[in-house]
């Protein structure tokens, strides 16, 4: 009886360590899967909604097909290593969120303070590009926000987007009143896209209208493209 008895024991750790095993690994695999949302393997629309992003905005040369193979893999990465993200091509919360790609993952793990900042900043960017591109191609528009944020990042500027904005005589929209105009819903997609990391412009911190423009030195700097009215240097 007392041989039984123990047997027993034996028996209920076994089975009780085995319970605890499962659940651990269980615990584990659903919380690699909610930071590790879209990876190499990964198939399904959110796949094809990063492919179609990332291709616009020339990081991604395959086709979209919703398969996260090798070539979406490089793709992120590169995306990832442009605007400072973890480099490890995998579309987790953060990837995502700076792609403009919500879900309850993603959007769960941004603090209201933060949500508040990027909502702030992409009104501000969307109402710049309206006052200073309305009626131009759309990827003139993009561009135009991209320069905004190359200014952030160059150590020649402000490092925040109001700053460069509001600085003495950096936009015409600033002076004469229209960057207090209500964005379209045009603009406000060109300042998620560059927001998102596409920049047209290539780099450049300037643009000028050479059909208006009266600053000669303005006409020193390098040029990198020429989108509708708008040409742009650095």
């Amino acid at each position: 009886m007392l041989k039984i008895f123990k047997n027993k024991k034996v028996f209920l750790a076994i089975s009780a360590v085995t319970i605890i095993g499962i659940v651990v690994f269980v615990t584990f695999f659903e919380n690699s899967e909610s930071l590790a949302l879209s990876k190499y393997g990964s198939r399904g629309q959110e796949v094809t909604q990063i492919q179609e992003k990332l291709k616009r905005w020339g990081y991604y040369k395959g086709n979209v097909d919703g398969i996260y193979g090798s070539q979406t893999v490089e793709a992120v990465k590169l995306f990832q290593r442009k605007n400072g993200l973890s480099v490890d091509g995998i579309a987790g919360p953060k990837t995502l969120e700076a792609m403009g790609i919500m879900n309850s993952s993603s959007s769960g793990s941004s603090s209201s303070g933060s949500s508040s900042s990027n909502s702030s900043d992409l009104n501000l960017l969307s109402r710049v590009i309206y006052g200073e591109a309305r009626g131009e191609p759309y990827t003139g528009q993009v561009a135009v926000g991209a320069v905004v944020l190359n200014r952030v990042k160059n150590s020649s500027f402000p490092n925040t987007i109001a700053g460069v904005v509001y600085q003495s005589g950096a936009f015409d929209a600033v002076s004469d009143g229209q960057i207090n105009l209500t964005p379209d819903s045009t603009a406000k997609k060109a300042a998620q896209d560059a927001l998102n990391g596409w920049d047209p412009s290539y780099g450049s911190i300037y643009y000028f209208n050479p059909s208006t423009a009266t600053n000669k030195w303005i006409w020193s700097r390098p040029h990198t493209v020429t989108i509708g009215k708008h040409r742009f240097c650095k």
